[in-house]
């Protein structure tokens, strides 16, 4: 409760009619994890730094909130057993986790609509899908392996790989429509949240890449595996209560001036709504797609401008739905369920910890997101909820909190759950992501390689932006000097 705390007395005081004028070595746009990390690190580095937030509230793409009396993940919230950087740092921060209730069977629903229980990793196709499932998957786990995460665009097969959607890379691989549907919602709607269409096989080389492997990634006890006490926001709000008055809310940046000094290094003046910093180098810790909302002065290059065109976040609504009781697993479900021609293609179980009541959390991603916006909000309710009942019964019907996660409509987010490139942008413009204009560093989950998208890559970028900066500012001739 310290943490929340904190957060709230800070929007307070930031909402005050007064206007900042600030010197530090750097400046940090966004206070997600992985802002947050990097001016975490940068302090103890010895540098000064002041963290400028668009939103009322530090997280980022992570918001635990509480809905009609119900705590409810808004965000990201798993964590996997790979996710090394993001395990440390809760233990750091003495947040505990509790594993995902996974008990009973799941259910399995085919192109015929009809549900099948089922237990163990594999769903319960015929024979030849699932000969074929695991021979896509073998594929997929070899290039991965091959590739790797951290350049994929160097590998001899970038090119071949990134000219080919993966719906069509998957096709041009096996005959079997069910198994390349069911491979690829694991990538597509599961994780990139845009149509296999619209992205290539080499994007999703490294989204499996970045998870150990595609079996991680189809796996849900492996990439699904646990969740954090209290909720994942708690990262963030923790690692502000450190930074303390060098987090600002509320204030959009809206421009950024920066020009060389005579001693090799760089001025920089950040101007946004509510503070003006003099700095030495910028952090642009927000995705990609928000890199426009800003003005650079001078311009950034050509290179920077054509790459920022190719990454777009995806669209995925995330529906919570609370009930008086877990009531499916007194049928002794455990509450997972998955079908690629659903509407909802995964839901789980996502009970909180104590709580005796159940959760259910399921995704609507991409083309199946845009038919049911065009509904009104309770057909879409009704039609979500039904194609949940379709999982665990009519139970599902009736929830006593109903609530939507639109990221897509949230001004300074703009999409879910993280960016990737369009066909082709990959292996033509990755090698250039992390390229510093300037005194201007990027970091953020959608540039990692280990935990891309998720949290653990977040702090990963974070503490690895922190490092290069404090490299550079080591031969620099310190603020004030």
């Amino acid at each position: 409760m310290n943490a929340i705390h904190l957060v709230v007395s800070i929007t307070r005081d930031r909402r005050e009619d007064i206007m900042l004028n600030l010197n530090r070595d750097v400046v940090v746009v966004g206070a997600g994890p992985s802002g947050l990390m990097a001016a975490r690190e940068l302090k103890k580095a010895g540098l000064s730094v002041a963290v400028l937030e668009a939103r009322d509230r530090v997280g980022g793409r992570t918001w635990t909130g509480t809905v009609d009396g119900a705590m409810l993940e808004i965000g990201g919230q798993w964590v996997s057993p790979d996710q090394e950087a993001l395990l440390k740092l809760l233990q750091e921060l003495n947040l505990d986790t509790y594993p995902r209730y996974r008990d009973g069977e799941s259910v399995y629903i085919g192109a015929d609509g009809v549900p099948v229980r089922y237990t163990g990793d594999s769903f319960p196709v015929d024979p030849e899908t699932a000969v074929e499932m695991d021979r896509l998957v073998a594929i997929l786990d070899q290039l991965a392996a091959e590739i790797g995460p951290a350049e994929p665009w160097a590998h001899p097969k970038a090119r071949e790989l990134d000219t080919i959607s993966f719906h069509h890379w998957l096709r041009q691989n096996s005959a079997s429509e069910e198994a390349c549907k069911n491979i690829g919602l694991f990538i597509a709607g599961g994780m990139l949240t845009k149509p296999a269409h619209s992205f290539s096989a080499l994007q999703a080389v490294l989204m499996a890449a970045s998870a150990g492997s595609f079996t991680n990634l189809t796996n849900e006890d492996f990439i699904l595996d646990r969740r954090v006490v209290g909720g994942m926001q708690q990262v963030s709000q923790l690692l502000a209560q450190d930074l303390r008055d060098d987090v600002v809310l509320n204030t959009p940046v809206r421009t950024i001036n920066w020009e060389p000094d005579a001693e090799g290094g760089h001025r920089v003046t950040v101007e946004s709504d509510r503070a003006t910093v003099n700095a030495r180098f910028v952090i642009m810790a927000v995705p990609p797609n928000l890199y426009s909302r800003v003005s650079f002065n001078p311009p950034l290059p050509r290179r920077q401008h054509q790459m920022h065109q190719h990454q777009s976040l995806g669209l995925v609504i995330k529906v919570h739905a609370v009930y008086a009781t877990p009531f499916w697993r007194d049928k002794g479900l455990s509450g997972t369920g998955f079908g690629a021609d659903a509407l909802v293609q995964e839901v789980y179980d996502n009970t909180n910890h104590g709580d005796a009541r159940g959760t259910l959390v399921g995704f609507v991603s991409d083309e199946k997101a845009d038919a049911v916006f065009e509904l009104s909000a309770e057909e879409r309710r009704e039609a979500i909820l039904a194609s949940v009942a379709g999982y665990l019964g009519d139970e599902a019907l009736t929830p006593e909190v109903y609530y939507e996660s639109d990221w897509g409509s949230e001004e300074w987010t703009r999409g879910a759950y993280a960016a990737s490139y369009d066909l082709g942008g990959l292996h033509r413009y990755g090698k250039d992501q992390h390229a510093p204009v300037g005194p201007i560093y990027w970091s953020s989950s959608d540039l990692a390689a280990e935990g891309y998208q998720h949290v653990d890559g977040a702090i990963r970028m974070g503490r690895r932006t922190a490092e290069r900066i404090a490299e550079v500012a080591r031969v620099s001739v310190p603020a004030g000097a």
